[in-house]
């Protein structure tokens, strides 16, 4: 491809892909937590722009998070215990939504719970919900929750029954996984064969951090997720042993996706779609830049189409 450098304008280049059923016109979205429950995100750009617009997770209840601190900033990217705080999925639906909406974009609903029944019936509160929600991203790999003997993602049977359960909302099933497992590839198998259209991967990565003035930890529960830069070779590796054990399973990726080059990264690794999250807390046009700026660099190699690059690790690369 190095060849045709310079004979592809950026207007040409084709940044269309698929996630399972899904047909989006760019591979470019937000990620869950980090551009609010609506279209917060609508006054500095063009929702309808984006491939989708993913947002903040939900349960069937409202759910207060957890204490302060919440957020705190990390060498290169941050490391949070937010908890999932939300007004729950009917709220969101029926005050929220109709928002959103109103901006074009085509929304991914992320939802979660802390038992099987919870994720079942957050599913089902999305029945008949409308043509723009257009798939269900289901958390199975929060690290923060108060009272929870491990992380759903961290086993394959519980995860397996998660995405049964989920099925009920007749919409695109996406499994959202943790990196902080050594079973990655067994669970996104089971996930798989238990109805997923696709993986989400990663969430955060499991950390700490201390305050040297007080030899307490930063954050109000203690530990918490981390993610940006850091975490970004994480998120690559997990992308391609996924895609190099289920070769026909679509992959979102994501994790410290701050420009063009980054965001390429993860296509070329197996994903066939990226999603923005830490970047939007310093820039919430962030998405929005990678979007255009991913256009430009694939334009400058030469390549026309995502498709082209897209796992192109695992075919020798480019040529």
């Amino acid at each position: 491809m190095s060849s045709k450098e310079h004979d592809v304008g950026a207007s040409e280049v084709d940044l269309s892909t698929h996630v399972g059923s899904l047909a989006l016109p760019n591979p470019v979205m937000t990620a869950s937590g980090t551009a609010g429950h609506g279209a917060e995100l609508s006054e500095y750009f063009d929702l309808s722009l984006l491939g989708a617009h993913v947002v903040k997770s939900l349960a069937p209840y409202p759910w207060e998070g957890n204490p302060a601190p919440r957020v705190h900033p990390t060498t290169a990217g941050m490391i949070n215990a937010v908890g999932l705080q939300g007004a729950g999925v009917e709220h969101w639906r029926r005050d929220t939504l109709p928002q959103l909406r109103a901006t074009g974009a085509r929304v991914v609903v992320s939802i979660w719970g802390r038992r099987l029944e919870d994720y079942a019936l957050a599913a089902a509160n999305l029945v008949g919900v409308g043509d723009d929600v257009v798939a269900v991203e289901v958390n199975l790999s929060c690290p923060n929750l108060e009272g929870r003997a491990g992380i759903f993602a961290h086993d394959a049977e519980l995860s397996s029954e998660v995405m049964k359960a989920v099925q009920v909302c007749a919409l695109p099933c996406w499994a959202k996984l943790s990196p902080n497992t050594d079973r990655l590839v067994e669970v996104a198998t089971a996930v798989s064969e238990a109805g997923a259209q696709a993986v989400t991967l990663v969430n955060t990565v499991l950390g700490m951090v201390i305050d040297t003035q007080t030899g307490l930890p930063v954050l109000g529960r203690g530990g918490g997720g981390l993610s940006g830069p850091a975490v970004h070779p994480v998120a690559v590796r997990a992308v391609y042993d996924v895609r190099q054990a289920l070769p026909n399973l679509p992959i979102v990726g994501v994790g410290g996706v701050t420009d063009a080059g980054t965001a390429l990264e993860l296509l070329m690794a197996g994903a066939q779609a990226v999603q923005v999250g830490t970047a939007t807390f310093a820039d919430p046009r962030a998405s929005m830049n990678i979007l255009e700026s991913l256009r430009r660099l694939l334009a400058l190699r030469g390549i026309a189409a995502i498709r082209d690059v897209v796992g192109i690790a695992h075919r020798g690369g480019l040529s």
